[in-house]
């Protein structure tokens, strides 16, 4: 009596196996780096308080002058650390307690006809792959 063998086989299962283990090892740094970068968005998110600090200043005195006097960044959030200088540019400091990897990012102002300009700068070329597309020149 011939009998009917149903399943898969122990090489068929061994391949199934196989891609996705090589399919996790490529996803998972992935998912890794754009959880950093989800969480540097939320840095500069936070930095937005400065930004209008600086701005209303700035449109005040017509100048960048003195901008930033006075102002002052606390750690909260994910924002371990920073300053404003006097001319209003905005450095923050993320730790890779708080975000997974240590970034820097300096939003510089420039006065515009009737506007602010922000321009972003990373302190590091290696931390260009965390930081939004508007940092990354």
């Amino acid at each position: 009596m011939r009998s009917i063998h149903k399943g898969f086989t122990l090489i068929e299962l061994m391949i199934v196996v196989a891609i996705i283990g090589i399919l996790a090892a490529v996803a998972l740094p992935a998912y890794q780096d754009y959880t950093i970068r989800a969480k540097v968005s939320e840095l500069l998110v936070q930095v937005s308080a400065y930004k209008v600090s600086v701005s209303e200043k700035a449109y005040a005195d017509s100048s960048l002058a003195s901008a930033g006097v006075g102002l002052t960044v606390m750690p909260s959030g994910k924002v371990t650390g920073g300053t404003v200088d006097d001319t209003g540019t905005v450095t923050i400091v993320g730790s890779s307690t708080s975000i997974g990897t240590n970034v820097t990012i300096m939003l510089v102002p420039a006065i515009a006809v009737n506007r602010i300009l922000w321009t972003c700068h990373v302190g590091n070329l290696t931390q260009y792959k965390f930081v939004p597309s508007e940092c990354r020149h």
